[in-house]
């Protein structure tokens, strides 16, 4: 059994981390890629980075961060436009270890091209994080794909934009 006072530091230092992970939008996963703050958005993540997106036919990899932050702008800037909206964190820390957690969120990832062309991704994140020197970091990037919606070859057609 804890003291209480071991406890309740748990918990407020728990508070702090979804804090520092959740409650700031512009370090932020999905906010980072929308506005194309690739020097931000590489900032949120470990250097590797696991990513799997194989539910949206990317295998999982363990990539370089460079690597990784290179496929999402040069993926992302081909569309006139895009909003990522990832609400409903939820963040469940392991016991085992104060520095590790896992960030539960809905992901609605919506991209626009000019002439024609939409592309709606529905589902969830799941972003593995790490407490480093530097705060909190994304280790490892899940997507679940639960459906989608528009046009199935838009991204293609942005491909070749």
């Amino acid at each position: 059994m804890r003291p209480a006072g071991q406890l309740a530091e748990r918990r407020a230092d728990r508070g702090a981390a979804r804090g520092e992970f959740v409650a700031h939008p512009d370090r932020a996963y999905a906010v980072a890629i929308d506005d194309a703050d690739w020097a931000g958005f590489a900032a949120i993540l470990t250097d590797p980075v696991h990513i799997d997106f194989s539910a949206a036919g990317m295998p999982a990899a363990d990539l370089p961060r460079a690597d990784f932050v290179g496929f999402a702008s040069g993926a992302l800037e081909r569309w006139t436009a895009r909003q990522h909206i990832s609400p409903n964190h939820r963040v469940v820390f392991d016991e085992t270890d104060p520095d590790t957690a896992v960030c539960h969120s809905y992901m609605y990832a919506q991209h626009h091209l000019a002439g024609g062309g939409r592309y709606l991704m529905r589902g969830s994140y799941e972003h593995a994080v790490v407490r480093t020197a530097d705060g909190w970091r994304i280790s490892r990037v899940t997507q679940h794909v639960s459906w989608l919606e528009g046009d199935p070859d838009a991204p293609e057609h942005a491909a070749r934009a």
